[in-house]
């Protein structure tokens, strides 16, 4: 009798623990990864091929240099890229051709040499550096803030250029213009 109540006890016991154990209701369904949201971040670069990459449709919102860079070919400037990286906040995209401290005080300005940059991306600012060469601008919401174009500002037509801001600490040696 006693070898029958250790039997049923441990049926019974291996029945619980395997109904415990089984995952019941669950079965075959994997639990959901959790998900991140995107997010843009600065791209600080130095040399001429991670800066092409950061200003493409795959690149950042921000592009910031460490030193003077020169291309013998355009560069086109494009994509959709969103303030902060965040796509709640207005569209937005930065060449910042500077350095600066902690107090965002600038401490070095870069130049940017190039025949010409195109700007496809809407609201491009370029801030405070140095473009020799000249830039054309095939979006709206163009910014020169703080900076030098040693060349001409030409745009693809008046709606852009009505859009875009050039700031009074900015100078631009060439002509500003609509291009026919």
């Amino acid at each position: 009798m006693k070898k029958k109540l250790i039997v049923a006890l441990i049926a019974v016991l291996s029945i619980f623990v395997l109904a415990a154990c089984s995952g019941a209701g669950e079965q075959g369904v994997a639990p959901e990864p959790e998900t991140a949201d995107t997010v843009t971040t600065a791209s600080i670069i130095a040399d001429e091929e991670a800066f092409i990459n950061a200003v493409s449709a795959d690149g950042s919102w921000i592009v910031a240099t460490l030193n003077d860079l020169t291309f013998e070919e355009a560069i086109t400037v494009e994509g959709k890229f969103y303030d902060d990286g965040d796509s709640e906040n207005d569209l937005y995209r930065k060449i910042a051709a500077y350095a600066q401290d902690d107090q965002r005080n600038i401490t070095d300005r870069y130049t940017i040499t190039a025949p010409e940059m195109i700007i496809k991306s809407p609201n491009t600012r370029f801030q405070a550096g140095t473009f020799v060469g000249d830039i054309i601008v095939e979006a709206n919401g163009f910014t020169l803030y703080d900076a030098v174009v040693e060349g001409n500002i030409y745009f693809a037509n008046e709606e852009y250029q009505k859009s875009a801001e050039i700031t009074n600490d900015s100078e631009v040696t060439g002509v500003i213009e609509v291009q026919n």
